[in-house]
């Protein structure tokens, strides 16, 4: 009997460490969306993820409803409400392709067995199902470069036509004749006539007797001149009474 009641005491222990934390964790209400978060962009299937729990638990209701919303308008999400506590789990499924593109809000309700309620909300959040979520930032674009390989070009294969060829006769030279002198072109010193030598013999004759006959007209006048000096220069020293002798 002993023996039992020490193998019961250890279990009793170890259920109370693992029910008192729970205990005091239901103590308290506990309500989040921990995903999407505010101002959260989202398309196609969106899985909420949070938690919804409370002591006095009965069940948790997921709602959305547009931004701005002055009617207070809600719209239930997937199975809501649901019946069963989560903590730190997958919440409900919101299919945003059912709704237009724009703003929503989300809402979890906990509600507890007397009939109130704790809300927890997130707001401001982008549904873009026509267009994607993000924007992809261009990439530059990148010039491949050719490799060593690429750089030689193919060699360009060489076609060889077949010319005919023509033989032509080579032509033959032709002698020209010298030109011969003819014995009237050039007229030889024998066949000079007299009357020029005797012409140029008499031209040489009368161009040396002028020259003496200038050389001595040179002298007559000179000596002319010299006589006529001679006489004034005695004219002058007679008037002045000086004689000679």
């Amino acid at each position: 009997m002993k023996r039992t009641i020490a193998g019961i005491v250890p279990i009793v222990w170890l259920l109370l460490c693992l029910a008192i934390p729970a205990g005091l964790a239901l103590a308290q209400p506990v309500g989040q969306i921990t995903s999407p978060r505010d101002r959260a962009q989202v398309r196609g299937q969106v899985p909420i993820e949070g938690s919804a729990a409370h002591d006095q638990f009965q069940k948790y209701e997921l709602h959305y409803g547009p931004e701005p919303n002055p009617g207070d308008s809600w719209t239930p999400i997937g199975g809501s409400p649901f019946g069963v506590p989560v903590i730190q789990g997958r919440l409900g499924l919101w299919d945003t392709t059912l709704i237009p593109d724009g703003v929503y809000s989300l809402r979890l309700r906990v509600v507890r067995l007397d009939g109130n309620y704790d809300e927890y909300f997130v707001r401001g959040v982008q549904v873009s199902n026509t267009f994607p979520t993000d924007t992809p930032t261009p990439e530059a674009a990148v010039t491949p470069t050719p490799s060593r390989a690429t750089d030689t070009p193919a060699p360009t294969p060489t076609v060889l036509i077949a010319v005919p060829t023509v033989s032509s006769p080579t032509p033959r030279p032709t002698s020209t004749p010298l030109p011969t002198s003819s014995p009237t072109d050039t007229p030889e010193p024998s066949d000079m006539p007299f009357t020029s030598v005797s012409g140029a013999a008499c031209w040489g004759a009368g161009a040396t007797l002028a020259a003496f006959v200038a050389i001595g007209l040179l002298f007559g006048l000179k000596g002319g001149i010299v006589s006529l000096v001679r006489g004034l220069v005695r004219r002058g020293r007679e008037s002045m009474g000086v004689y000679e002798d």
